[in-house]
């Protein structure tokens, strides 16, 4: 084989590079195949050689296993103790070296960052409250008479305990500026706890005559606790020149409901200045809120139908900070929620900071007894819609849910007395639709005679509704006095737990969506499954619109003619995870309303009295409206706008 180069620069490639001498060719292409096989059988050879037994495999994976098995133990932890399950022997510092490390930098301090975890609680019939001795602090609440639904992949659903506060990373921690020890934390305490009653103390020994003592006591029934915090020694260990405690509470929402999406919506954080209104961080995306110059009444970290409140009493805070934390969509926490701010004290020898906690459900009636507009924290609405929603409609399920046990017949009921007390609008809406009826025969022929100009035909549509004293209006304003009961109802069966995991017929949640069933795949903004009572509703509306519709002249403007039938089909997106609560609702009301309008329009109007009527009204002297005439004039300045730009087009032409 001789070497030959392509070109002297020697940029040559592969092909060119290496030449075989043309008769030795086929002599050298047998020479590689034949070494080529024999270095496959080689290596195959090789492989079937030193391949291990199938013992020697079994016992490879059971020695793999062994390791995995003792690395996961080594890597578990306890959950009470958070001390490695299993683990190597090595030498550890026991309590009384450590403290004397600690003392070096803490002086006697140190004595209460040495210690155990210890676990206690209290409970009565409606809350059982956990306590952590480290740091003092609640480490969960289990609410008694409420349960927290999940669903799995296959949508099995299944029940568990509800607990509020219960994450591991939440904080609620004092932050005490000493006179020589910088700042001390309190969750890096170890209390000592001693329970008696209904009433549970956990005490930390600072040095001689200096302790923080917090103590909890739970109310007999109910979910409110007595929050105190005793300062003893003060004087001796806090610093002057700082004459407050910082205040810090992090608390990790859990996802309680099936419907993550309104969940979000309706949980934030909620502050109360003293003698205003309450206020709040935006539910939707990340916020922050600082109060700077003001105090602070109470702070409320709310999901959407439970809420965790601490409400101050001899105190109030001050520089105070919350803020909102958005989670991604497949973090297990729901929400973030963070609330800081200084507890101001006097450096005296004792002094005790007196709160209040509520761990508990939002209950309108119960929130109202605080008389310090905790209340507000439900999301009924701030407009007149809340005020429908607290003093009008929620009054009244109250009321029918004494005497009827499912909540869809309370619904059913509600809707019954609502369109009975309406009744009076509806009938004028239902006989302005009757007389704009009956002069089809007069508005049969403008539709002909002005095909070409829309604008004519409008105007002199008008001119006969005003011959024969019909209001094309009178139907729409009806519609209008019934917008604020409709838009309070958007707002009311989300945020009132008195719809939470009530079932009805096929829905099993009224305050969530119902599902009748579910998609192998997720539409977006429509989500994963179909909910019956939005179809229901939608079909419903479409039928109940063409069943006015044919009784009506839409030559005027037939674009409204398409609108009644679209919008249902577009609201079917939105209402499609709506609360079943208020589609039910929707579709029963149209159901009254098909139901009222048959009867109305079959047994009570007469056409030929209405005809009557509307010749009488012909025959009488017209003065026109101030709506009326300037709706006439815009339209007029209209139509001579559209002549002057078609004769401009000619123009050009």
């Amino acid at each position: 084989m001789r070497l030959i180069c392509a070109s002297k620069s020697q940029n040559c490639n592969f092909a060119a590079f290496f030449k075989i001498q043309p008769t030795r060719e086929t002599h050298m292409d047998r020479n590689q195949g034949i070494g080529v096989l024999l270095l496959f059988i080689v290596f195959v050879g090789y492989y079937i050689y030193t391949k291990p037994s199938t013992a020697e495999i079994a016992r490879a994976e059971a020695m793999q296993d062994s390791i995995t098995q003792v690395k996961l133990m080594e890597k578990s932890t306890d959950s009470s103790t958070k001390q490695p399950l299993i683990k190597e022997e090595v030498p550890t510092v026991n309590d009384s070296l450590r403290r004397t490390e600690l003392e070096g930098s803490y002086g006697t301090i140190a004595q209460a960052m040495v210690g155990e975890s210890k676990i206690t609680s209290l409970e009565n019939k409606d809350i059982k409250i956990f306590f952590d001795s480290k740091g003092a602090k609640i480490s969960e609440a289990v609410l008694k008479n409420h349960m927290k639904v999940e669903e799995d992949s296959l949508h099995n659903r299944t029940k568990s305990p509800l607990s509020l506060l219960e994450d591991k990373k939440n904080r609620f921690d004092f932050l005490l500026p000493t006179k020589s020890y910088g700042t001390i934390n309190t969750a890096d305490l170890y209390f000592t706890p001693s329970v008696k009653g209904k009433t549970i103390r956990m005490k930390a020994d600072l040095g001689p005559g200096q302790s923080i003592t917090q103590v909890y006591s739970l109310a007999d029934n109910g979910y409110q606790l007595d929050f105190n915090i005793e300062l003893e020694g003060m004087d001796l260990l806090l610093d002057n020149q700082k004459n407050a405690i910082r205040f810090v509470w992090h608390n990790y929402l859990d996802r309680i409901e099936l419907n993550t999406n309104f969940e979000k919506y309706y949980s934030t954080v909620y502050f109360k200045k003293v003698n205003e209104d309450s206020d709040y961080c935006s539910c939707r995306s990340d916020d922050q809120e600082v109060v700077n110059t003001e105090r602070i009444e109470w702070v409320s970290h709310v999901n959407q139908f439970f809420n965790t409140s601490l409400i101050t009493e001899n105190v109030k805070f001050e520089n105070a900070q919350f803020e909102t934390v958005m989670s991604e969509d497949d973090n297990e926490d729901l929400k973030l929620l963070k609330s800081e701010g200084d507890i101001p004290v006097a450096i005296t020898r004792n002094q005790t900071l007196e709160f209040e906690i509520f761990i508990g459900p939002n209950e309108f009636e119960n929130l109202l007894k605080y008389d310090n507009g905790l209340e507000q924290i439900i999301p009924f609405g701030r407009s007149i819609f809340g005020t429908i929603n607290r003093w009008i409609m929620r009054p009244s399920f109250n009321f029918l849910s004494k005497y009827i046990g499912s909540k869809g017949i309370v619904i059913i009921v509600l809707i019954f007395i609502i369109k009975m007390l309406l009744y009076p609008l509806m009938y004028k809406m239902l006989y302005s639709q009757a007389k704009m009826g009956a002069l089809k025969p007069e508005l049969a022929g403008l539709k002909e005679k002005y095909k070409d100009d829309a604008q004519k035909s409008q105007m002199e549509t008008m001119k006969i509704y005003r011959e024969y004293g019909v209001s094309p209006l009178g139907g729409c304003l009806p519609m209008i006095a019934q917008m604020p009961i409709w838009y309070a109802l958007f707002r009311f069966f989300p945020a009132s737990i008195t719809f939470r995991q009530e079932s009805f017929l096929w829905a099993t949640d009224l305050s969530s969506y119902d599902v009748i069933a579910y998609l192998p795949f997720e539409i977006p903004a429509f989500g994963s499954h179909i909910s019956l009572f939005t179809i229901l509703w939608a079909i419903s509306t479409v039928l109940y619109s063409f069943y006015n519709m044919k009784h009506m002249d839409m030559s005027a403007n037939p674009a409204m003619k398409y609108i009644q039938y679209l919008m249902p089909v577009t609201f079917l997106v939105f209402f499609n995870g709506y609360a079943s609560g208020l589609t039910c609702y929707m579709f029963f009301s149209n159901l009254f309303n098909v139901g009222q309008t048959i009867v109305t329009k079959n047994f009570i109007f007469d056409e030929s009295k209405i005809r009557e009527q509307l010749m009488v009204a012909k025959s009488k002297p017209k003065k026109k409206g101030g709506f009326q005439t300037k709706l006439e004039q815009a339209m007029q300045k209209q139509q001579e706008i559209q002549k002057k730009q078609a004769q401009q087009k000619k123009k050009k032409k």
